[in-house]
């Protein structure tokens, strides 16, 4: 009977963990479902931007419409932020979801784990008897089937909380995962947020800018745009000299992207999009430190070893500095990490005939960029393609068609079109 008893509160207490968790995932569904109306509101506002953007850009050019395209395109850019900032607080709340069914499993397996101990006790006790001391210790007939009896109720029990705790072992191994791959898409919307802020404050500059010099005039306004139609001698010019970044100078660029571009059929425009967006164009590549800023060892590790390879002081090289939410460490022009360059090396040596590549060498970074766009699906050639290649850039293959991360790919596409209209300007000269 004390064995049935046992069994019996057990299932109590099993019952009476469940019921503040159903509670809980019910809050939790409810602010689910108010931030997915709030996040497709905001998401039609956007669409609606765009459809301005879209019209105006067909227009001649004039103060007015490029004005107009500013403002959308400022307003979409709030409006992408605040879809953003709706993103990160439900993965936020997944998060904190996700950490409180992990403590509560955890009870749940010491709690497990004690009544195995328990079961295991009163196995071990029963086993050291032999059949002919059960049937010589004074017991009658009933008394001996009776002890049988709860003898099979606890191997039974002891199966089935051997059975429960692998299964909830299981369960917060996987609600572990979960939480950890929650935290990495917070960390990649919230760098795109940073981006999307300076561009918004980018845009605002230029914008008072142009009402400035022009005082409003739409006269004074065709006399900049004509001044600023560059010639090819012009453009060469800006390209080795003015446009040039402290790190690499945008004829070598250029050339270094030239070079990649004919290697892996990416676009060359392109991959200067992604690098002038990750680094600007190797200006900014960070004023970390690997002790500091990095994930150990998934990073650490492989950096000591790249470090070590080419000779280099690992106290000395610079890393991306870590921002509040997140882990930095990326390396050189092209901003890869060291666990991801690591799986390049070898083809980055082919390709460039440096062996050991070095992520914070011009060729070797340029070469590696082109390379992962190739693997991307940049080197089909359409802006479609060009432009999901950069979103996997960035955010990797499974984030790379979320709304949330859009902002990337069309600012990459939109430095690509720049650098484009310089390139096919030079060519045709």
């Amino acid at each position: 009977m004390q064995v049935r008893d046992s069994l019996i509160l057990s299932s109590l207490a099993v019952l009476f963990l469940v019921v503040p968790l159903v509670t809980f995932a019910q809050n939790v569904d409810e602010r689910r479902a108010a931030l997915e109306k709030e996040l497709a509101a905001v998401e039609t506002q956007i669409a609606e931007q765009q459809v301005i953007l879209n019209v105006r850009a067909r227009e001649s050019v004039s103060l007015e419409r490029d004005v107009a395209i500013l403002n959308a395109t400022i307003e979409k850019a709030k409006l992408s932020i605040r879809a953003r900032s709706l993103e990160i607080e439900r993965l936020s709340k997944e998060s904190g979801e996700k950490q409180v069914v992990i403590s509560k499993l955890s009870d749940k397996i010491d709690r497990e784990k004690e009544s195995l101990a328990e079961l295991i006790r009163k196995t071990e006790k029963n086993d050291s008897f032999s059949l002919p001391e059960i049937m010589l210790g004074g017991k009658n007939l009933s008394e001996f089937f009776q002890d049988i009896d709860e003898y099979q109720v606890i191997k039974g029990a002891l199966r089935t909380s051997y059975t429960a705790l692998a299964s909830d072992k299981k369960e917060t191994e996987t609600q572990r995962v979960a939480l950890e791959n929650r935290r990495a898409d917070e960390t990649q919307l919230r760098q795109l947020q940073e981006l999307e802020k300076r561009k918004v404050e980018t845009q605002q500059a230029e914008k008072a800018r142009i009402l400035k010099i022009s005082k409003g005039i739409e006269a004074e306004y065709q006399k900049i745009i004509k001044a600023k139609q560059l010639s090819a001698a012009q453009i060469r010019a800006e390209l080795f000299t003015l446009r040039g970044s402290a790190a690499i100078p945008f004829g070598k660029a250029l050339e270094l992207a030239t070079t990649a571009g004919k290697k892996t059929g990416v676009r060359p425009a392109l991959i200067l999009g992604i690098l002038a967006e990750e680094s600007n164009l190797g200006e900014n590549v960070g004023t970390g430190s690997w002790r500091v800023d990095m994930k150990a060892p998934r990073d650490t590790e492989p950096f000591l070893a790249i470090t070590r390879r080419l000779g280099l002081d690992p106290d000395k090289m610079p890393v991306s500095k870590k921002p509040w939410y997140g882990y930095g460490g990326a390396m050189g022009p092209a901003q890869f990490i060291p666990s991801t360059w690591v799986l390049f090396e070898e083809r980055i040596a082919k390709a460039t005939g440096h062996n050991p590549p070095n992520p914070w060498d011009p060729g070797d970074a340029i070469m590696a960029s082109a390379i992962l766009l190739m693997d991307n699906g940049a080197d089909k050639g359409t802006l479609v393609a060009e432009r999901l290649a950069a979103l996997r850039y960035f955010a990797g293959w499974t984030n790379a068609t979320k709304k949330a991360y859009a902002f990337y790919g069309d600012d990459v596409m939109e430095l690509a079109t720049k650098y484009q209209k310089q390139i096919d300007i030079l060519q045709n000269s």
